[in-house]
């Protein structure tokens, strides 16, 4: 084979549930990387894996309730650390918790998560977790049962941890993150967390007392009842993942279920909820 790739890059609207679902989709296919930028996402794909109805029968592409296009370029020889390094920021948490990869330098900041992103979609939205690890920097969750649910690159269990939770339960449904999980949790030298590829189904008979929930709109309104169930009394939901406009669905789904709202967190229009049960 050859070492050169086709990049598709995928402009989508709303970003977020389009990107998630497209990413899905095209995990069927040859893909074998997905980078997340500014308006969507880039796919990479190796030129000797690639025919020319690769896209015919992705159905998002045709889903009006999207506004998806793409352009194409070829390219020789992917160094993907740098495609990594080009487009994976660190982050930084009021300036005690630092989230970054192998290539950023460590800084002194209280907490310091170490993160490979490779073949999954990024770390997720840099406002959604910074709001995130803004929740948990402030609650004391020292020996609290935890699950990150979603937990894509498991940054939030593996922070949990370093703030004292345990055990921690981190459940993805994307095979990618399950692997990437388990790397970044070796890779952080965590003890606490058990990673598990599966969605809200593999709750059942669970209790917590801290649940976390970084995800979207839709899938957090339809999997709402099955966290509320797990949660033990005076147990914690945070949630992320959906904009401002998003709000009176999800504490409307909430409160009707017995949570109480807590605190909330806005950044660029995205929105992190805290709820007491």
């Amino acid at each position: 084979m050859s070492n050169s790739y086709l990049g598709y890059h995928f402009t989508v609207e709303p970003k977020e549930l389009g990107s998630e679902i497209l990413i899905a989709e095209l995990g069927e296919k040859p893909f074998e990387s997905f980078i997340e930028t500014d308006n969507g996402f880039s796919a990479y794909i190796q030129k000797d894996l690639w025919f020319e109805a690769i896209l015919e029968d992705i159905y998002l592409l045709t889903s009006p309730e999207f506004k998806i296009s793409y352009t194409i370029e070829e390219i020789d020889q992917v160094n993907w650390n740098e495609e990594w390094e080009k487009n994976f920021e660190p982050i930084d948490v009021d300036g005690k918790c630092h989230v970054r990869a192998p290539f950023h330098p460590k800084t002194n900041a209280e907490f310091d998560i170490v993160i490979e992103p490779k073949m999954s979609f990024g770390t997720g939205h840099h406002e959604t977790t910074h709001m995130m690890i803004q929740h948990l920097l402030e609650t004391d969750v020292t020996g609290m049962k935890t699950l990150d649910m979603g937990c894509g690159t498991a940054i939030l269990a593996i922070f949990a941890e370093m703030k004292g939770a345990k055990p921690i339960d981190a459940i993805d449904i994307d095979n990618w993150c399950y692997l990437n999980s388990i790397e970044n949790a070796e890779r952080n030298d965590c003890k606490e967390i058990t990673v598990y590829e599966g969605d809200a189904e593999m709750l059942k008979g669970k209790k917590y007392d801290l649940i976390i929930a970084n995800i979207n709109r839709n899938i957090l309104l339809n999997d709402m009842q099955q966290y509320v169930d797990c949660l033990n009394k005076n147990g914690l939901l945070l949630l992320s993942g959906f904009y401002t406009e998003d709000i009176p669905f999800i504490d409307a789904s909430c409160t009707e279920k017995g949570l109480t709202f807590v605190k909330q967190f806005e950044r660029n229009n995205w929105v992190s909820l805290k709820y007491r049960y």
